[in-house]
This record gives structure tokens, sequence and C-alpha cells, in this order.
């Protein structure tokens, strides 16, 4: 297991955020702005996205579509971004002179993102103390990167990826975070970094390779959900953490799904956590 040490610094950091996060309110100056760009050139895009505060949508753009943006601001303290330089694409909100403004409540912030669907894109996000909703569904991901704050996320791969994925990281801080239909990402590798939170990751979708999942977590409660017909084998490194290991009979030092030499496609799920609970449920 991972010292002790490094455990801390991070639950350390997560509450951190969580008390960045409750910043109360005073007056502010809101101002919304839509910007978008048709794809012209384009082969493929490395996509950053930024946001700090308030909620977030992310979903697929219409055909022909490079990204489509909405951002309501508070535009004494941020200012839009999106700037495509080569074949990277900046998208979101950056603080004015790159300070954080203390005494500013940004919750009441809203972007909705859309992205295109049409061109194989490396897409990372960034985002603090953040409702999220992103639906990756449809687009044509080679890469992903995901790091949340003190935030409640919902993250969906509604249709299978058409681009094969080497590696998805999800880095996620003092949140709530569900993930569905991850099969649907058609990664060979999937990093799940976690806080403490209550964090749901669900393995459902079209499965298209083998892959191997590693998830590290300090503090919270783990839900897995396997679809029926997956080959789960799961690895735990754990302290104080209990397991319903639901389906699944323990061969040596790992435990296994009942059909798990038989099914067409084979998860590894490697489990190091800290304190709290790890659960494993079977849908259809």
């Amino acid at each position: 297991m991972r010292t002790m040490n490094r455990r801390v610094t991070r639950l350390a950091l997560a509450l951190l955020l969580i008390s960045v996060g409750a910043v109360q309110a005073y007056g502010q100056d809101w101002r919304t702005v839509t910007m978008s760009r048709q794809i012209q050139d384009e082969q493929t895009v490395d996509v950053e996205v930024r946001y700090g505060a308030g909620r977030l949508s992310v979903g697929p753009a219409e055909t022909g579509t490079l990204y489509w943006i909405q951002l309501r601001y508070d535009e004494e303290v941020f200012e839009p971004v999106a700037e495509l330089r080569g074949s990277t694409l900046r998208i979101g909100t950056e603080s004015i002179g790159h300070r954080f403004r203390i005494g500013k409540n940004r919750t009441g912030g809203e972007m909705k993102l859309e992205l295109a669907r049409d061109i194989a894109m490396d897409l990372s996000m960034e985002f603090g103390a953040v409702k999220a909703d992103i639906d990756l569904g449809g687009l044509r991901l080679t890469g992903l990167d995901i790091e949340t704050g003190a935030s409640q996320t919902r993250l969906v791969v509604s249709q299978p990826n058409r681009e094969a994925m080497a590696k998805a990281s999800l880095k996620v801080g003092a949140a709530e975070f569900t993930a569905r239909q991850l099969g649907n990402l058609n990664a060979s590798r999937i990093e799940v970094d976690a806080g403490l939170g209550d964090i749901d990751l669900d393995f459902t979708g079209e499965w298209q390779r083998d892959a191997r999942v590693f998830v590290d977590m300090g503090l919270g409660a783990l839900t897995l959900r396997f679809p029926k017909g997956l080959g789960v084998r799961l690895v735990k490194d754990t302290f104080l953490t209990s397991l319903d290991s639901e389906g699944l009979v323990k061969r040596g030092d790992a435990y296994y799904s009942l059909d798990y030499d038989e099914a067409d496609y084979r998860v590894t799920v490697d489990v190091d956590a800290a304190f709290g609970s790890i659960r494993v449920l079977w849908v259809r």
C-alpha cells in the first residue's frame, strides 16, 4: 500500500477545496456570451477545458461544428476563453489577472459546451467547485483526462467511442462522482484517483477490448457496477476498508466473476483504498 503520508496530503487538499467552494457572495456583474466555430481543415485536435465554479454541461455538437459554447460569468472575476492555436483548442474561463479572489460566490455561473463529433480529439477537462453533467457519447476520443475539485459530477458515455483510447484518467477531489457506461470509452486503461467522497463507477456499455482499471481512493464509499457477462478480476490493497463482493469468488489474492474464464472481454480492477467501503453490483 502507498504511504499514509500521501493519503493524508491528498485528503487535506480535498478538504481545502471544500472550504474554497463554500466562500460566500457579494455583488457580481454577470454577462452572457455565445461563441462557436465550424470545422475547417482540422483532422485532430487537443481540447483543453478549464472552468472554475458554477454549472457545467458538456455534450456532442452538431455535424460540422468544432465547438459551441455559451457562458454566463462574473466579468469582474473571469474572462471567457475560446482559442484555437495550431491543433490546440482552449475553452472555458480564466481568472482576471490569474488571481483567486476571496469573497466572490461563483456558483451562479454556467457554461454549456458542445464539442465536435466529426474529428478525433484528446480531451482534457479541469474544473473546481462545479456541478457538472458531461456526456461524451458520440465523440471520437483518443485520450481523456478529467480533474475535479469540490464538485458534483455526472459523467456518461452514452454511445461507443469510435477511436481506440490508450488511457482515460479521472482525478476526483472532494466530490460526489458518478460515471456511467464506461465500457463505451473503448479504453485499454482507466485510472481513477479520488480524495474523499462517494464514487460510483458503472462499466456497462459496448466493450471492444480487455481493459485494466486502477482506483486509488482516500476516504469514502466506492461502488463498482459491472454488466453480466463481463469477466471481472478484482485485486484490492486496502486499509480499514470493507468489501461487499457479490458475484465474485476468491482465487489466490484476487476475486473473480463466476464466468471470468468464458467471458469475451475481461477487465482487471486494482483498488487501493485507505478508509471506507467497496460495493460490487451486477447490472444488465
